[in-house]
């Protein structure tokens, strides 16, 4: 398989199956950004390399089945809505994400102000994967009847709680400051 096919050279690229559909579709800016919010993850997760805490493992074996899953939820978007997925998200992905937060969520401080993303490198990349995630999100919402599967916005939703999270759970494991929000500029 050659990295280069120039099929694209002229603006065009293909969806899974084959159609062919502008680079500036709002299908191919949903799975777009979704690679891009992946490869954000993978930034962060590079921040904690040769960093040690109890749980780490578990911590980055939880992240990358994040990033496998949202490279489905790429195919799904990549897939028109009338052929067969490949990889379907299901109702016990978002599930996963949400018991994963509760449980992270539990040994963090309440939080009473705004945070700035801040702190330790990793739960930097870790805020900034958020807002793409927000964005592949707003992408997938633009696809409006296209979208085949109400829970790609669902999942994308959560997982920008989801990154919310862990960037701040990387902070308290690593000795990170969170900013809060002052009022008063």
């Amino acid at each position: 398989m050659r990295i280069y096919t120039r099929s694209g050279d002229k603006g065009k690229t293909s969806l899974i199956y084959g159609q062919r559909v502008p680079k500036n579709d709002v299908r191919v800016e949903a799975y777009g950004t979704c690679d891009e919010a992946n490869s954000m993850i993978g930034l962060a997760l590079s921040f904690l390399d040769g960093e040690d805490w109890s749980g780490k493992s578990d911590f980055v074996d939880h992240i990358h089945r994040v990033q496998t899953i949202l490279f489905h939820v790429g195919a799904e978007l990549a897939t028109p809505k009338e052929k067969d997925v490949m990889w379907q998200l299901k109702q016990s992905h978002i599930d996963e994400l949400e018991q994963q937060i509760d449980e992270w969520d539990k040994d963090l401080d309440t939080l009473k102000n705004f945070i700035l993303p801040s702190g330790h490198s990793a739960s930097s990349a870790l805020h900034t994967a958020r807002t793409i995630a927000r964005r592949a999100e707003r992408a997938a919402v633009g696809l409006g009847d296209e979208l085949g599967n109400p829970l790609v916005v669902q999942y994308l939703n959560r997982l920008s709680d989801y990154l919310f999270v862990a960037a701040r759970f990387v902070n308290k494991q690593l000795g990170g400051t969170e900013t809060h929000l002052k009022a008063d500029v």
